[in-house]
């Protein structure tokens, strides 16, 4: 593989965020067609925001795995086994997402009623849910189809299919919503058809540039080592949207509706502009630790992590300036109500002291992902993310300091968890991993 330079990072980076940007806008898009149902279905949106997280989790469980695999292939210049790992990475994709989306469509119900959702807001959320599981397949494909090509360093790529399922997204959501008078269950339609549509092109790239045969389809010992590595970091997502299900349920639903839908605002809105970039540098690190383990070029890693360093410091702070500044014309897009609005930048301004850290998180874990040491960010993330629960109900609702506390609590942990992570890399037994 080439020497990595500040600007071929950028290069792979860059595109990935973008992708990443443009994959948070279908929830960004969903959340701000449905204003003209009512504060009702933007609450609906936000709250069902987490169990779709959820259902990525169960996704990742290949997606994750398939990255640090094929990335090692791609290095070691082994094309029978990308082809392997590719055909049972797709296999295993369709497979989780079947049962994802038919256990989603016989639980809703339960699902809304666990959110804490009541009356209109519930009702529309039940909806939401049963329309996404029968229409959203390729969105459980998505993942993985995404992690093959940045497997290869083929960002660009990924960024012109997200270009295309966002466009089609942004186009169809009014049209089945109001025009088709589908109502909440017209924007799962939308997210479904445009995913579907980009998922068939870029099965059409692939099969151009690296074409698996019948049999790299039939489930192997590589699909079981693509769920050993992957597992933990579902399990590490898995957790994040069930700690944050949970705060919904006992700590922000009894604070009220509009806190619930400011939420969704500054989840879905705010971090959906700085979080993809910390998102992209962490999938270009782990496309080139991956491929350097694989290839046997540690310095070629190292090189990417210093530089990557930098560039996330940059745009941690960055991100901390629009949180701060750029919070209350982007909130005022989304919501007139006054109450939403005031929660959405008590969010943004108290969680604008945390940015960097998310950023230093995200490089750390690219790292290790990338060479497979994944139980490690599941040990560092897990138990944090579950003293979250306990202690904002401690400090929002028993001792009454309402919202602020969740968001100081969530800074903390971050910090905590950012700290773990950088250890990790830095005592550097990622280096020999062997997976």
């Amino acid at each position: 593989m080439p020497p990595v330079t500040p600007l071929s990072l950028l290069y792979l980076a860059v595109p990935a965020a973008l992708s990443g940007m443009l994959n948070n806008a279908f929830k960004v898009i969903d959340q701000y067609a449905v204003q003209g149902l009512g504060t009702e279905a933007q609450a609906a949106i936000a709250s069902t925001t987490f169990v779709l997280i959820i259902f990525f989790a169960g996704y990742a469980i290949i997606s994750s795995g398939a990255i640090t695999l094929i990335s090692r292939a791609v290095g070691a210049s082994d094309t029978p086994l990308q082809q392997q790992f590719i055909g049972n990475a797709l296999i295993g994709s369709l497979l989780v997402g079947v049962l994802i989306l038919s256990l989603s469509y016989h639980l809703a119900p339960w699902t809304t009623a666990t959110l804490g959702l009541t009356g209109d807001a519930a009702v529309m959320a039940e909806t939401y849910l049963r329309w996404h599981a029968l229409f959203c397949l390729p969105q459980a494909i998505a993942p993985t189809l995404d992690a093959i090509f940045i497997a290869y360093g083929r960002t660009k790529t990924i960024l012109l299919l997200q270009i295309t399922a966002s466009s089609l997204n942004f186009l169809l959501n009014p049209f089945f919503i109001y025009s088709c008078d589908l109502g909440i269950g017209g924007a799962a339609l939308a997210t479904g058809l445009s995913q579907a549509v980009s998922v068939f092109i870029g099965f059409g790239l692939l099969f151009r540039m690296i074409k698996p045969t019948f049999t790299h389809y039939r489930p192997t010992t590589a699909l079981i080592r693509i769920v050993k590595i992957g597992l933990p970091l579902s399990w590490s997502t898995l957790l994040f949207a069930g700690v944050y299900t949970a705060i919904i349920k006992w700590v922000i639903a009894p604070l009220g509706t509009p806190l619930n839908a400011a939420l969704g605002i500054g989840f879905s809105v705010l971090e959906g502009f700085t979080w993809p970039v910390f998102w992209g540098f962490s999938v270009a690190i782990a496309s080139i630790v991956g491929r350097a383990l694989g290839a046997g070029q540690l310095p070629f890693a190292q090189s990417a992590i210093r530089y990557a360093f930098f560039i996330l410091t940059a745009a941690g702070l960055i991100a901390s300036a629009i949180f701060w500044f750029g919070a209350e014309p982007l909130a005022q897009i989304f919501t007139q109500d006054p109450a939403v609005l005031q929660h959405t930048l008590l969010y943004a301004h108290i969680l604008a002291f945390s940015q960097l850290f998310v950023a230093y998180e995200a490089l750390s874990e690219g790292v290790l992902s990338g060479a497979g040491a994944t139980l490690t960010i599941f040990l560092w993330s897990a138990p944090f993310n579950l003293l979250r629960i306990p202690l904002c109900w401690l400090f929002a609702i028993h001792y009454g300091y309402g919202a602020a506390a969740i968001w100081w609590i969530i800074n903390a942990t971050t910090v905590v968890k950012a700290g773990g992570k950088a250890y990790a890399v830095w005592r550097g037994k990622w280096k020999t991993l062997t997976v």
